[in-house]
C-alpha cells in the first residue's frame, strides 16, 4: 500500500513538501515514481527515484524545481515542491513499478493522491 499526504494549500511562490509511505507488497517494486493530475487535464509524470542507490530522474518540465528524496529505513518517498506556481495545482500522486518509467501504465500500485492547490 502507498500513502501520499502532505497536500494542501499554498502561495504562489512557496514550497510543499509531500511524502509517501510504502509498506505491503509495495517492497517487491524498486521504483518509486510521483505523478500529478490537474482538473481535466491526463495525469502527468513528475519523477521517479530507485530504492536501491536513490538515483532521481525528472520530466523535463520538472527539473528544477521538483526534488524526489527517498528514506528506506522509514519505507517514505518525498516530493519537494519549490516555487510554486497557479499552474501546478492538482492531485499528487505516488506509485511503483519495477523500472524508471514516465508512463502512468507501467506502474503497478496507487496511492489515493494528496490535493494540491496554489493560490493566492
Amino acid at each position: 500500500q502507498l500513502q501520499a499526504s502532505g497536500g494542501g494549500l499554498v502561495q504562489p511562490g512557496g514550497s510543499l513538501t509531500l511524502s509517501c509511505a510504502a509498506s505491503g507488497r509495495t517492497f517487491r517494486y524498486s521504483v518509486m515514481g510521483w505523478f500529478r493530475q490537474a482538473p481535466g487535464k491526463e495525469r502527468e509524470f513528475i519523477g521517479t527515484i530507485t530504492w536501491t542507490g536513490g538515483t532521481s530522474y525528472y520530466g523535463d518540465s520538472m527539473k528544477g524545481r521538483f526534488t524526489i528524496s527517498r528514506d528506506n529505513a522509514a519505507s517514505t518517498v518525498w516530493l519537494r515542491m519549490n516555487n510554486l506556481k497557479p499552474e501546478d495545482t492538482g492531485v499528487y500522486y505516488c506509485a511503483t513499478t519495477t523500472a524508471v518509467r514516465a508512463s502512468p501504465q507501467a506502474y503497478h500500485f496507487w496511492g489515493q493522491g494528496t490535493l494540491v492547490t496554489v493560490s493566492s
